[in-house]
């Protein structure tokens, strides 16, 4: 039987794999870059060869100094180059000379200052292609890769990384020193770094990939300040997230430019709803800041993933296990109800003040046995998904010993115990220091309960189905003619009964509606839609008629049909500018369903965004809505829904029956498969969408899209 063959090596492998390392740039100045980096490599025992290269220098800490990467005998893996910004291209150029395999640039002057510096990233990015060389930067702080067999810190850090799990990404430098300073002191190990700096090379996207069969990286954690290519990003981190968790902190949330968008969808749509949309589909969970991805990093890394989200709170203090139980519901937990056996055992041998009740308050006086037979009662008890140990040291003493009985009493079940020591600074990090790697150990209640509940949304990810994007029957060449006909008459949105015919070509149901031109033709085709009916202007000037008193509801004969005509024209008539007017929509009117919306906006990064939610005139008010990225699939569609703050409305609420919400699923996909099919559409608004009780009764009673013809 033939030996198994070992694994192709992969094209990141010259980075953080390398059997060699030239720093270009190493420096003998103390607090230069270039003698902190190659300090570093001796520091932390790199197992391969390290080659300082200095024109300048013979020897630096205590090792040969070459003049260039070319002079040195040995071939060369990784070469770190840390040179002022006119020497780098000719540095890159005798890498790949040198048969360099990858190249770490922490020089800045590239694209982050433009002008000359854009040019000089283009042809670094060129030099690197040409010789098959992989680079790092530039304008970075260099790699890490604790593995054993490596141990390479190729970074300016003063703190030496703790070997670990956790492979970890930043977009920022001075953020990747902070980092690293701050996962040693919680304990964290890391299994890679990297700092990535302008991504002229290698991406973030590139990194997730090779982490992905990393068998060493089991946590993947990203500080991220922009996307490279979101679509991408969606394919890999779907397919990562399935085998490890992902945690990302991202900057930049503040939204510009949504006041100038036509749709409610657009004017919903800010910078970061894009970013929340895209991280939620691919099963990344998303720190609100820096301390909250370690917070979630401690009990991931520590801690075997919860069954269900049914939580026990184990206290000394009452005060602090009030705290964790408010803070319960908006991370999606609930307090578990303890079984009679569990709280009977519970009751046997503690004091009689105390409160079996969950949660389980052990008063002030309990000591580490206490919370070793308690933990153990509660771990065993079939109704308890996790566990949320919080303890208040009446004496610093006991401090450890509490801990002690935490950390073993965690050890012999698979359900989590995140931990909570309300104490002195020192006695906390007396705590951390012995039984961090043990324990997710916090200050505070809601940090665990954060936490505990970022696990629980996970491990939900992991048991949901992906779902299926179907491709329905469609009349494609209609929706076409409708947007070649606007092109042709120099207008970028469509009339409302456009908007009807691009809808209806799409299997979209949409409200009986004639289009009437005269108060001449009010009659027959009144009589056609029939009543309570509803009246709304038709312009292509006019994009929200509600606004100018352009839509009267509740029309039942047709003496006020005549009497709604004659308004709602005066009222478009009067307009300064005059608008175009083609007539008024009379349609029927749907009475007894839910006003939904469904919504398309175009994010220049993200692409196309797809939006679900209440709708109606009040739908900007309200902003119960959620976005997804398109394309979407039958369970995005149904997440989006379930997400809402409504959704109780659409279940049946009070006595009311339950609504069609299959009907509001299927127009979701529906305008997904229309937005695939058409890119040239911009924005598009469903509002409303009624929603009834029965399929036949949905339908989309209004709506509007907007195009870029150029795209035709």
């Amino acid at each position: 039987m033939s030996a198994e063959k070992p694994a192709a090596p992969h094209t990141l492998d010259g980075l953080f794999r390398p059997r060699s390392v030239a720093v270009i740039g190493a420096s003998r100045r103390p607090g230069s870059l270039g003698r902190s980096l190659l300090r570093n490599l001796f520091l932390f025992e790199f197992e391969g060869k390290v080659f300082p290269v200095n024109p300048r220098a013979d020897v630096i800490l205590s090792s040969k100094a070459y003049r260039s990467v070319l002079e040195i005998p040995d071939d060369v893996d990784l070469a770190i180059i840390i040179v002022p910004r006119d020497h780098t291209l000719r540095a890159l150029e005798e890498c790949g000379l040198k048969g360099v395999k990858g190249v770490v640039v922490i020089s800045s002057g590239f694209r982050e200052v433009g002008g000359e510096g854009l040019e000089r990233e283009r042809r670094a990015v060129e030099i690197c292609r040409r010789y098959g060389m992989r680079m790092i930067g530039p304008n970075c702080m260099g790699i890490i890769n604790t593995e054993e067999g490596v141990r390479l810190n190729a970074t300016f850090s003063p703190t030496m990384p703790r070997p670990g799990r956790i492979g970890f990404l930043s977009q920022s430098g001075a953020m990747g020193v902070a980092i690293l300073n701050h996962a040693r002191s919680l304990g964290l190990g890391i299994s890679m770094f990297a700092s990535m700096g302008n991504k002229a090379d290698v991406s973030g996207n590139d990194l997730l990939e090779y982490w992905e069969g990393d068998e060493g990286t089991r946590l993947v954690l990203m500080y991220l300040e922009s996307f490279g290519n979101p679509r991408k990003f969606t394919q890999i981190a779907r397919r990562l997230t399935r085998k490890k968790p992902v945690i990302a902190v991202k900057s930049g949330r503040t939204a510009a430019g949504a006041a100038a968008a036509a749709s409610h969808t657009g004017a919903l749509a800010g910078s970061d709803v894009a970013v929340d949309a895209l991280l939620s589909q691919c099963g990344v969970l998303r720190a609100d800041s820096v301390e909250d991805l370690f917070d979630m990093a401690l009990a991931f890394t520590s801690q075997s993933l919860p069954r269900g989200n049914r939580v026990a709170v184990l206290t000394d203090a009452g005060g602090p296990a009030i705290m964790a139980t408010d803070a319960l519901p908006s991370a999606g937990l609930v307090m578990a109800e303890l079984s009679a056996e569990t709280k009977a055992a519970l009751a046997a041998d503690l004091s009689p003040d105390a409160s079996v009740k969950n949660p389980i308050d052990m008063l002030g006086h309990s000591n580490h046995i206490d919370y070793a037979r308690c933990l153990d009662l509660v771990l065993a008890d079939v109704n308890v998904d996790a566990v949320i140990a919080l303890y208040v040291p009446p004496v610093a003493d006991e401090a450890i010993p509490v801990a002690r009985a935490i950390a073993d009493g965690s050890g012999t079940s698979d359900k989590p115990v995140l931990c909570v020591f309300m104490a002195r600074d020192e006695v906390l990090d007396s705590v951390k220091r012995e039984f961090g790697a043990r324990l997710p150990i916090y200050e505070f209640p809601e940090s665990a309960v954060q936490a505990l509940g970022a696990m629980v949304r996970y491990e939900a990810m992991l048991e949901r189905d992906p779902g299926t994007t179907p491709v329905f029957d469609v009349d494609r060449e209609t929706a076409a003619g409708v947007f070649r006909a606007v092109k042709d008459g120099d207008r970028k949105n469509l009339t409302l009964d456009e908007s009807r015919q691009v809808f209806e070509a799409y299997g979209i149901p949409f409200a009986k509606s004639r289009l009437c031109r005269s108060r001449e033709e009010l009659a027959e085709l009144a009589g056609d839609v029939g009543y309570p009916m509803v009246i709304k202007i038709t312009s292509p000037d006019i994009i929200h008629k509600t606004d100018v008193g352009g839509v009267i509801a509740g029309i039942r004969s047709f003496e006020e049909a005549q009497d709604a005509f004659d308004r709602v024209m005066a009222r478009a008539e009067a307009l300064v500018p005059a608008p175009r007017i083609d007539g008024v929509l009379l349609q029927e009117m749907r009475e007894n369903a839910q006003e939904m919306i469904v919504g398309v906006t175009t994010d220049l990064n993200f692409g196309p965004l797809l939006m679900a939610g209440l709708g109606g005139i009040f739908v900007e008010v309200l902003k119960d809505v959620a976005f997804r990225i398109h394309p979407i699939t039958d369970r995005d569609a149904s997440a989006m829904i379930e997400g809402l703050r409504g959704a109780p409305l659409l279940r049946g609420l009070r006595g009311r029956p339950p609504l069609c919400v299959d009907a509001y699923v299927d127009a979701l996909l529906r305008v997904s498969q229309l937005v695939s099919d058409h890119e040239c559409i911009l924005e598009l608004d469903i509002n409303p969408f009624m929603v009834a009780v029965e399929a036949e009764q949905c339908m989309a009673v209004d709506g509007r899209i907007r195009i870029d013809p150029e795209l035709l």
